[in-house]
């Protein structure tokens, strides 16, 4: 073999070698912005879930008769929040998260919707209703 050859075929080895490290260094830095896209919308939904749980303990800490409209937004997507006894438990896609609200006075089961308004009211009798 002439020494023309021997280097060629060190330099496709070489190239193939940084070929393989290149595709490893893109294939760790897509994953790492996926996951940095993952928790963006977890803290999102997190910080919707917080919000209700605010307004909620907001008309149950004032007097009887009070009451604040509640509008979800629909920017991170759809989702829906259960809002049952002391528990607020948020839905979207494949993703469930829940928080604890202060023990309220609240009989029946509300299934809230993004995009849409709703009537948070603290009755005369102490009840919690959403309409």
């Amino acid at each position: 073999m002439d020494k023309k050859g021997f280097i060629s075929i060190e330099y496709l080895f070489s190239i193939f070698i940084l070929l393989i490290i290149a595709l490893g260094l893109l294939f760790f830095t897509s994953a790492s912005i996926e996951s940095s896209k993952n928790i963006e919308n977890n803290v999102q939904y997190r910080l919707i879930l917080d919000h209700v749980a605010s307004i909620i303990n907001q008309v149950n800490s004032n007097g009887n008769g009070y009451s604040i409209y509640l509008h979800l937004d629909s920017k991170p997507g759809f989702y829906m929040i259960t809002v049952e006894k002391n528990k607020l438990t948020i839905e979207s896609l494949n993703r469930k998260g829940q928080t604890i609200v202060l023990p309220l006075k609240i009989d029946s089961k509300y299934k809230l919707h993004s995009g849409k308004s709703y009537l948070v009211t603290k009755q005369n009798d102490g009840k919690i209703v959403i309409k």
